[in-house]
């Protein structure tokens, strides 16, 4: 008796096995439609859909489930997923806004459009005051990268919990020297001494209040001792680059500014430049963040990794910056 109703089961399971098969079949040659973006199986009615089954973060994931899908099936899943894949990554990430001290603007440019190039992403670059930077970063300006001349004010936003703690990073150090036209009768070879000459009536620095490029200037010229002497003829930018247009442009005989701007394009082949000593002022340590406050954080990321790959490292030093590890003592 048992026997006969294991066989009667099992005859009831291959007929139903049987009706079922042309189904599958049918199942399994679904047509593919290709949209943007996105693979959709038109799959027969009635049947539950294996997609709809995977857990959400697998998704997009291709199975290679060789009971549940014919060759042809899963080599166009896999070739569509490949796209898909290629597309995500061209895909351009949006606009990343970096505020970026003065003494960069000759970098940035040549490192925007190298970063533009790489990634798809649109950089807007705003120069300035790293002082001034910090105090806009403070009450709210939507950057979403930070360039400053001084690691002090990174790590400043850190300490105020406007920026995630340990996430600033050194990128550069940088130099300041004394530059006058190649027409000035001042002869700079001589360094800080030819600042006493009457001759010369403005020196140009950078606004000490706001500006790092501004206090190490003035710090080396008080450690050189010639600060008294020339005080009264000093004329203040508001950031680096704009005292190197005061001394570019002769409205001033002299200036001390970042060895970034004097070996830069606009610079180099229109003036004369002495390498002030480093002994004479504290290392002008740069450094980046994001802030906590950037509108494109993801972008924001992006920019900070290919900032600091070799090949911009490479580019930084060939504006005179020295890099971490680097330094020479």
């Amino acid at each position: 008796m048992p026997m006969r109703r294991i066989g009667k089961t099992l005859s009831v399971a291959l007929a139903a096995l049987a009706c079922s098969a042309p189904l599958l079949l049918r199942a399994e040659k679904s047509i593919f439609a290709v949209i943007p973006n996105e693979v959709r199986n038109l799959s027969v009615s009635g049947l539950p859909s294996r997609q709809s089954r995977r857990d959400s973060s697998a998704r997009n994931v291709p199975r290679n489930d060789s009971a549940s899908c014919i060759s042809a099936n899963c080599s166009l899943r896999a070739a569509t997923q490949s796209i898909s894949t290629r597309q995500d990554a061209a895909k351009p990430c949006g606009i990343v806004t970096v505020a970026a001290a003065s003494d960069l603007a000759y970098a940035m440019d040549e490192i925007a459009v190298k970063f533009q190039t790489a990634t798809g992403c649109t950089v807007r670059t705003s120069m300035g005051s790293s002082g001034n930077f910090l105090s806009q970063i403070e009450n709210g300006a939507p950057f979403d990268v930070f360039l400053s001349a001084d690691i002090a004010y990174p790590k400043q936003l850190e300490s105020e919990g406007l920026a995630a703690p340990g996430s600033t990073v050194l990128y550069a150090t940088g130099k300041i020297v004394l530059w006058t036209r190649n027409d000035s009768r001042v002869d700079i070879a001589k360094g800080f001494s030819s600042l006493r000459d009457p001759a010369v009536r403005k020196i140009a620095i950078a606004n000490p209040q706001h500006a790092p490029y501004g206090r190490a200037a003035e710090e080396a010229l008080r450690r050189a001792g010639v600060y008294d002497a020339v005080k009264d003829r000093l004329v203040l930018g508001e950031n680096i680059s704009q005292a190197a247009e005061f001394v570019e442009s002769g409205n001033a005989e002299a200036g001390i500014v970042a060895l970034s701007l004097a070996l830069s394009p606009a610079m180099k082949d229109k003036g004369r430049a002495w390498s002030i000593p480093q002994n004479l002022y504290a290392p002008i340590q740069q450094g980046a963040v994001i802030p906590r406050s950037a509108p494109n954080a993801q972008a924001a990321r992006r920019f900070l990794d290919y900032f600091q790959l070799p090949a911009t490292a490479q580019l930084l030093e060939r504006y005179g910056f020295s890099l971490p590890g680097k330094e020479k003592p």
